[in-house]
């Protein structure tokens, strides 16, 4: 009896150290466990998106795309497209973030099963290059913490999406803390613009912080720049 008290004693503090651990990690970096299951995650659907940018275009809308007269009309054609061929959870493209060293692969949708996998492209907003105000959100603090640093984001910094179609740069303008409710941050306004949308504080999801980027730079590629 005293050998199985002894064990047992020894396996719940070896369980509240792993705990204690992982509670600091949390703190310092990120939530460990979630933080493998992202950088999976992340690996496949890399691999998903080589795949996405090497997929043709169906005859029928490249036909379509060759009689488009601008880049414009070309980028907004493409964008359109390949929301309409998304599902929930797919690689659509990739978010560098410079300022703090964030490089994701972006999936369609914010559930919670698409917000494990990477940031997520808000269902209701159009893809980067169809006009109005795109919105991607994601964690900070778990399954690879993607925006975690997002409030040392300031007005300047460059925000950089690319789209199997075409390389998007943005400029940020402000962040905003606000109401989960507070939906009027993905209403389209007189310019194109990327919304970043996180929990807040951080450990927290009583609000969000918002970070507003103006669109400067739209550079074609893949079959927009080959047609």
């Amino acid at each position: 009896m005293r050998r199985v008290i002894r064990i047992l004693s020894s396996v719940l503090i070896l369980a509240g150290g792993l705990l204690l651990l992982d509670a600091g990690l949390t703190v310092v970096w990120q939530e460990p466990v979630s933080a493998v299951v992202g950088r999976i995650n992340q690996g496949k659907l890399g691999g998903e998106l080589e795949k996405l940018e090497a997929a043709p275009l169906p005859r029928l809308e490249r036909r379509a795309l060759r009689a488009l007269p601008d880049e414009d009309r070309k980028l907004k054609f493409l964008a359109r497209s390949l929301k309409r061929r998304s599902d929930d959870g797919d690689a659509i493209g990739r978010i560098r973030i410079p300022k703090i060293g964030a490089d994701f692969v972006v999936v369609n949708g914010t559930q919670a099963e698409d917000l494990r996998k990477g940031p997520g492209l808000y269902e209701q907003t159009p893809f980067p290059g169809a006009g109005g105000t795109t919105a991607i959100a994601g964690h900070r603090t778990t399954y690879g913490a993607p925006f975690r640093h997002v409030d040392r984001l300031k007005k300047g910094n460059r925000i950089i999406v690319t789209m199997p179609y075409g390389r998007f740069t943005y400029t940020v303008e402000r962040l905003r803390i606000v109401k989960p409710t507070a939906l009027w941050v993905i209403n389209r306004v007189s310019y194109d613009r990327l919304v970043l949308s996180a929990c807040h504080p951080l450990y927290s999801a009583a609000k969000r912080i918002i970070v507003f980027a103006r669109l400067t730079d739209a550079e074609p590629r893949g079959t927009a720049q080959a047609t």
